[in-house]
């Protein structure tokens, strides 16, 4: 029998110790966010000297902000929608299929992740300027699935590895159609996978900066540009209230991302009664 390997106690503890302080390094500074979007002062400082609700007033009253939220938000939902739909019919295909180059059309369909989101935008931006999508909703849309779509891809794929194919063939062998057996049988088992990658999608698209600022006009700026503006140009706490409402959204965001792939595991092994 093997023997379990034990670190020494001072050594477990120092390793311990590093973890804890790295971890607090990491978090302490999402948590200051919190008390600073509650202070009472007129500008950024910690510890708040009072408290208040004034800066979350500032953020819902204020057109600016929310004009930037609700455009974030409709970027947000068609990238998602529209990844989710490309970046499944993408993994599908590599899936299933056998073709020359699929190793190199996988690359290229990944690219957007491995590759500077700076060098991105600046290409998005020459092309749109000859094409006239400056400034324009749909533009923003596409060149945020070009960022979101890799997403998508690969959790749709890791989703299809592990499916039975089985129960496709069972379907269409008792006459069903393919495109009815892929909407009746392997869509609602690889859901789960399909919605986190629309998930991530729409954080992805939420959250982008880069794109935005090469690619949106003056009158229609998103809520990344938009707080980007602020931290230049403002000194409020209002930054510190949107942040920590994003920080929420966030977490509820990755709350939800852990129950669909609880779900997922639980669809790949169910219990034998």
């Amino acid at each position: 029998m093997e023997r379990e390997f034990r670190l020494p106690w001072g050594w477990s503890v120092a390793m311990w110790t590093a973890v804890a302080l790295v971890l607090v390094f990491l978090i302490l500074p999402v948590i200051v966010i919190f008390p600073l979007s509650f202070s009472s002062s007129q500008y950024l400082e910690f510890p708040p000297r009072g408290w208040s609700l004034q800066w979350y007033r500032n953020y819902v009253g204020r057109e600016d902000w929310v004009s930037a939220t609700f455009l974030s938000l409709k970027v947000a939902v068609g990238t998602s929608i529209l990844a989710m739909i490309l970046g499944t019919l993408t993994a599908f295909g590599l899936t299933r299929c056998t073709f020359k180059g699929k190793n190199i059309f996988l690359a290229v369909v990944l690219s957007p992740i491995v590759m500077p989101v700076i060098i991105v935008a600046v290409a998005i931006y020459f092309f749109y300027a000859r094409i006239g999508l400056l400034g324009s909703f749909g533009g923003l849309v596409l060149a945020h699935t070009l960022l979101a779509t890799p997403f998508v891809v690969l959790t749709v794929m890791t989703s299809l590895q592990g499916f039975d194919r089985n129960l496709e063939l069972a379907g269409m062998t008792l006459g069903a159609h393919p495109l009815y057996t892929f909407y009746r049988v392997t869509l609602p088992l690889i859901r789960p996978g399909v919605l986190s990658g629309a998930l991530f999608a729409f954080v992805t698209s939420f959250d982008e900066l880069v794109v935005a600022l090469f690619v949106t006009s003056p009158t229609a700026v998103t809520l990344p540009r938009r707080m980007w503006e602020g931290v230049r140009l403002e000194v409020d706490p209002t930054i510190a209230a949107v942040s920590a409402i994003l920080i929420t959204f966030a977490l509820m965001c990755l709350v939800f991302f852990e129950l669909l792939q609880a779900r997922q595991r639980s669809q790949a092994n169910p219990r034998v009664s």
